[in-house]
């Protein structure tokens, strides 16, 4: 390893942190904003990926499914059976534009909007 590697290497190690700490908290109203009308591309942990269209009346809808959306304080909720509970998510989001979901102080998710509805859900 000649000199150059030995700098930029830890440079780049200490600057990872940093990036992934880039992103910032959004308020159930953002959350709303950004989302009413628009449709989140991304991937769950548990659940793999997702592509859903959001209308602004609380409806959502994927490839094969239907549900609804709601933003309960800072957090978004989703309910796909109308009996069962709706599950809720924080929200974080990058200078990118990448969101974060945010269960229980851990990422769960992540997703990118696309204007309007592209899916033609």
């Amino acid at each position: 390893m000649n000199w150059r590697h030995a700098v930029v290497l830890p440079l780049l190690i200490t600057a990872c942190p940093a990036l992934a700490e880039d992103a910032r908290p959004l308020s159930g109203a953002e959350i709303a904003r950004i989302i009413a009308g628009n449709t989140v591309q991304g991937t769950m942990a548990s659940g793999g990926p997702y592509r859903e269209f959001y209308l602004p009346d609380g409806t959502l809808r994927g490839s094969n499914y239907d549900g609804r959306w709601s933003v309960v304080g800072d957090t978004l909720c989703f309910s796909y059976d109308p009996k069962t509970e709706p599950q809720c998510w924080g929200a974080s989001i990058s200078r990118s534009g990448e969101i974060s979901w945010i269960k229980n102080g851990v990422v769960d998710g992540n997703g990118v909007v696309e204007p309007g509805n592209p899916g033609n859900f």
